[in-house]
C-alpha cells in the first residue's frame, strides 16, 4: 500500500528511477564505466586491502554545534517532502540539497581528479552504495563519522552496525536497504513459489525472468548452490552461470531485465521474476495477485549509505544530518516515502503512526527470520568485477 499524502505520479517516477539506480549497484556499472571512461577510471578506484584511516587533516572535535551550510548530494526521488525544511528548522543549518547522484561510476568519473587533489567537490555528504563507499574508504577519501556527534547511531540495526565492510560504521552510515528476491503472480503459478528450483518448473517454461545485474542476478542462484555471495570466487560465479545457461538453452528463461519486469508480470508474459522488494510494493497496489518471497536458500540485501568526503567543508553539519535521520520518528517519514526497508531497528511503532499498513507490510518491515536469510556482497576489486561481469554477460548477452 502506498503511503498517504504522496502524489501517485511522483511514486511512479520514484519507481521508474530505481531502474537506473539498480543498474549501477552491481558489476554492470563498473563494466559500463570501463567502456565509457577507459581503464584509468578503474585503475584509480581499485579496492585496497589495506585498513583505511580517517583523513589525516581532519580537525579534532571542539564540541561546538554545527553551523553554516550543509551540501548534500543524493539520488533523485530519495527524500520525503518537507524533510529538509524540518532539519533546517531543528538544526539551524542551511541545506543545499541536490539530487545529482545518478550512478556511482558516473559520479566517480566526474570527481576522481578533484578528490585525488583534495579539492572541494561541492558536497559535504554523499549517498553511495555500500560497496562503492567501501572502495572510496579504501582510497582514504572518506572522513570518519565521529561517534560523539551521532548518538542516534545506537538505533541502527545490529546487522548493519556490525557489517564486515565497515565494522562500527565509522565511515559509512546506512541510509536505505532493500531485498532482492522473487516476485510471482500467484494466479498464474497456481501455487506458492518458495525456492530457486521453482524457477525451473517446466510449467513455467519461457515465463521466467532473471536480473541482468551481476550481483542481484547471481547472488540468490549462488546461495541455492551452497555458495553464498559473501565470499564470491570465479568458480562459484561460473557454477551459477552454468546453471542459468542450461535453463536458458532449455527455453526456461524469457529474458534478463533491469527492474522493468513489472509490465510482463502484470500481463502474464512472466510468472516468476527476480525482483526488488521496493518495486513489488508499488506493483501490488495495482495487482494484488503479485507476491514477493525470499527463496529458502536466501536472497540479497542492497544497501545505500551516507558518507562524508574528506574534502567536506562542514563535517559537523554532515554528522548532524546523519544523527537527525537516525531518529526513528524522522526516519519513518523517509521510509513512508521510499517504501524501502528501514536501516533502523524497532521501527514498527513509528511506521504505524504514519500508516499501519507500513508497519505490517513484510516488504517494508520484514520479520527477523527473513532478514537473517539475506546476504550482502563484499566490495570487489575492479579486476574481479570485470571478471564476474564477463562471465555473466556470456549468458545474458548484455
Amino acid at each position: 500500500m502506498a503511503p498517504k499524502n504522496i502524489d501517485p505520479a511522483l511514486l511512479a517516477r520514484l519507481t521508474g528511477n530505481r531502474t537506473s539506480r539498480r543498474r549501477f549497484l552491481g558489476g554492470a556499472g563498473a563494466a559500463a564505466a570501463a567502456l565509457a571512461f577507459g581503464p584509468a577510471v578503474l585503475s584509480a578506484c581499485s579496492s585496497s586491502s589495506d585498513s583505511p584511516t580517517a583523513a589525516p587533516s581532519m580537525e579534532p572535535d571542539d564540541g561546538a554545534p554545527a553551523t553554516g551550510t550543509l551540501r548534500v548530494s543524493n539520488w533523485p526521488f530519495y527524500m520525503a517532502d518537507g524533510f529538509v525544511a524540518a532539519f533546517q528548522q531543528a538544526s539551524g543549518l542551511t541545506v543545499d540539497y541536490k539530487e545529482d547522484y545518478n550512478d556511482n561510476e558516473e559520479w566517480f568519473a566526474k570527481y576522481k581528479e578533484p578528490l585525488s587533489r583534495r579539492q572541494d567537490i561541492g558536497a559535504d555528504l554523499v549517498v553511495p552504495t555500500q560497496n562503492f563507499a567501501q572502495r572510496m574508504q579504501g582510497l582514504g577519501w572518506l572522513n570518519e563519522i565521529r561517534e560523539s556527534r551521532v548518538p542516534n547511531k545506537k538505533n541502527l540495526r545490529a546487522d548493519l552496525l556490525n557489517d564486515a565492510s565497515d565494522p562500527g560504521r565509522k565511515f559509512s552510515a546506512p541510509y536505505m536497504t532493500g531485498m532482492v528476491g522473487l516476485a510471482y503472480n500467484k494466479a498464474a503459478t497456481g501455487r506458492p513459489i518458495t525456492k530457486i528450483e521453482d524457477l525451473w518448473d517446466p510449467a513455467f517454461k519461457g515465463k521466467v525472468s532473471l536480473l541482468s545485474d551481476v550481483q542481484d542476478g547471481l547472488g540468490m542462484i549462488m546461495s541455492s548452490q551452497g555458495n553464498h555471495p559473501t565470499d564470491p570466487t570465479a568458480e562459484t560465479v561460473q557454477q551459477a552461470v552454468d546453471l542459468i545457461r542450461e535453463q536458458k538453452d532449455r527455453g526456461q528463461i524469457r529474458k534478463f531485465t533491469g527492474n522493468d519486469y513489472g509490465d510482463d508480470l502484470a500481463a502474464g508474459n512472466v510468472v516468476v521474476a527476480q525482483a526488488y522488494s521496493g518495486d513489488v510494493v508499488q506493483l501490488q497496489a495495482d495487482n494484488p495477485d503479485l507476491e514477493f518471497v525470499i527463496p529458502e536458500s536466501g536472497g540479497d540485501w542492497f544497501i545505500d549509505t551516507m558518507a562524508i568526503p574528506y574534502t567536506t567543508a562542514n563535517q559537523k553539519g554532515a554528522e548532524a544530518w546523519i544523527d537527525y535521520i537516525y531518529d526513528r520518528a524522522n526516519y519513518a517519514k523517509l521510509v513512508a516515502f521510499t517504501q524501502f526497508v528501514p536501516v533502523l531497528s524497532d521501527m514498527t511503532d513509528e511506521l504505524a503512526k504514519i500508516d499501519p499498513a507500513l508497519a505490517t507490510n513484510p516488504l517494508i518491515n520484514p520479520p527477523q527470520d527473513i532478514q537473517d536469510n539475506l546476504y550482502t556482497w563484499p566490495a570487489l576489486t575492479d579486476e574481479l568485477t570485470q571478471e564476474f561481469n564477463t562471465i555473466y554477460t556470456s549468458v545474458t548477452g548484455g
